[in-house]
């Protein structure tokens, strides 16, 4: 028969790890709408951007820039992985680390050099443990993400890729859609193949805008504008899916300590009935005997 001093023991430690993830959950959920308004925003201003991008088409302008330019040979290529400082978030970082290692093995034979560059502590503990070697980590980005942090970044980048030392970057991260639907994802963000500009209407000459002082000297500071905000958007949809993904998980942990619980419950009552039982029968064993 179980202990019932141990069953309680047992039941009260699991109490107070219910409090835990309940109070981990609840921190999540706060985190997670303020990451979402910032993507919602940033959203909002890449798709403003391309329709920039859009109506100087329209305009009868080019679109020609050494951004979007395909390098007949990839000589050097970044590969970027976006994950999280910190776990409790189910299958977040695992799916990320995953998708990196199967990325890594193509780009290095499409490529002649690929570096490796990791974003949270846990993606670059993955790769060490994996004896891949890691060229830049950056481990200060939270469930905020700071855009003058990201356009150093970027601008680095930018910078490699005008000098033809870098030829191509590809992103690693976990894409925001919904609150239900967040995938992993794989974006080439230089060369900048990403203008969807394809879809813009037949030139007319005429446009809702008067760019001044041309539309090629705004187009030049549209394009890497279009390549920071990307990016930066990348660190936003990690930063929504892995508080989405911790919320998730500290919701399940806390209903099956819940369950855990009543059926820690119901064996303590048993074994504190039990226990109560036999104590009964010695008594009444002893009165009997003793008369």
């Amino acid at each position: 028969m179980a202990n019932p001093r141990e069953l309680d023991k047992r039941r009260k430690s699991i109490k107070n790890i219910r409090k835990i993830t309940r109070t981990m959950e609840l921190i999540a959920t706060a985190r997670f709408r303020k990451a979402m308004d910032r993507a919602s925003a940033a959203t909002a201003y890449t798709n403003q951007i391309m329709k920039l991008v859009k109506d100087l088409v329209n305009a009868g302008v080019s679109v020609e820039h050494p951004l979007l330019e395909q390098r007949a040979e990839t000589k050097n290529a970044t590969l970027l992985v976006l994950s999280a400082n910190r776990g409790f978030c189910g299958g977040f970082n695992g799916n990320v680390s995953r998708a990196g290692f199967h990325h890594l093995k193509v780009m290095k034979q499409e490529s002649q050099r690929v570096r490796v560059e990791v974003s949270g502590k846990r993606g670059l503990g993955a790769f060490k443990q994996g004896q891949v070697a890691v060229d830049h980590c950056y481990t200060q980005f939270e469930d905020k993400p700071s855009y003058a942090e990201v356009e150093t970044i970027a601008n680095r980048y930018l910078e490699e890729f005008a000098a033809g030392k870098l030829d191509r970057l590809d992103v690693v991260y976990t894409r925001f859609e919904s609150v239900s639907k967040q995938f992993v994802t794989i974006e080439t963000l230089l060369p900048l193949g990403g203008l969807d500009v394809g879809a813009a209407e037949p030139a007319t000459g005429t446009t809702v805008y008067e760019f001044l002082p041309s539309p090629e000297s705004i187009l030049e500071e549209v394009v890497p504008t279009s390549f920071r905000i990307k990016l930066f958007k990348c660190f936003l949809d990690t930063a929504v899916s892995e508080q989405i993904a911790r919320m998730v998980a500290m919701k399940g942990a806390t209903e099956n300590a819940g369950d855990l619980i009543k059926q820690l419950s119901m064996q303590y009552n048993r074994a504190r009935q039990g226990r109560i039982t036999s104590e009964l029968m010695d008594l009444i064993g002893g009165v009997e005997a003793i008369s």
